[in-house]
């Protein structure tokens, strides 16, 4: 395994990271500004109007985007344990 091959895994985890944390992220970030629009609209204060709607929106968006965040996770182990196995036999 040479330096090419390293970073090019190293790539290969990075996009796998975006694809696992950026549904969920992306989720909690419009439910959290459409709150805080609508708490500066109502001028309402409360500090589980914005944690509750973020924790169902998560919840949510986990169930919604478990399936693809296990199979991405699934073939890049896959993946890994590939090379891992390549790199042993030679």
């Amino acid at each position: 395994m040479n330096e090419l091959d390293t970073a090019a895994l190293l790539r290969e985890c990075l996009v796998v990271v975006l694809k696992l944390g950026g549904p969920v992220l992306g989720v909690a970030l419009v439910v959290g500004l459409v709150v805080s629009v609508l708490q500066a609209v109502t001028q309402i204060n409360e500090a589980m109007l914005t944690f509750l709607p973020k924790l169902a929106a998560i919840g949510l968006a986990l169930i919604v985007f478990g399936p693809f965040m296990a199979a991405t996770l699934t073939a890049f182990s896959h993946t890994i344990f590939d090379r891992l196995v390549a790199v042993g036999g030679s």
